[in-house]
């Protein structure tokens, strides 16, 4: 039987986050390889200590890319990077209810990694990090306000 599922959260799938170790590179092969274009950025966003540009192919997109690169030597992404060279790392899902998301995450053994703070590339929505017990990392971002 399927827990019934709070009401108000309004998840949406909102980008898949790859690290790499520079933007230029990585944007040039999936241009090349499969078309996609930098839709937003690169921002630099001194908080999380990185600097990232979203892509998609076309607004039909269900979910963009959002390519992650460090911004400083003590970035957070270093160590994913240090494990090979980067790649998909975490699931992005925007929220209607940053509050009741993160207690729902709670309730649901989810350990918060850090946040809500603000984020450059989302014109200073709060984002957060939680941890899944299925060993899984996912930032929930705020849903804007008009959606």
């Amino acid at each position: 039987m399927t827990p019934e599922f709070p009401a108000g959260l309004d998840f949406k799938l909102l980008h898949v986050g790859v690290a790499v170790p520079a933007l230029g590179p990585a944007t040039e092969s999936l241009t090349h390889l499969f078309g996609y274009r930098v839709v937003s950025g690169p921002f630099d966003d001194p908080i999380q200590k990185v600097t990232v540009s979203f892509l998609a192919r076309s607004g039909d997109d269900a979910a963009e890319i959002e390519l992650i690169a460090p911004l400083s030597g003590d970035s957070p992404i270093q160590s994913m990077l240090g494990k090979g060279g980067g790649g998909a790392y975490h699931l992005c899902f925007e929220t209607g209810d940053m509050e009741a998301a993160l207690a729902h995450a709670k309730r649901n053994r989810c350990v918060l990694v850090s946040g809500p703070v603000p984020a450059v590339a989302f014109q200073g929505r709060r984002i957060a990090w939680i941890y899944a017990p299925s060993r899984q990392l996912f930032e929930l971002v705020e849903a804007t306000a008009a959606r």
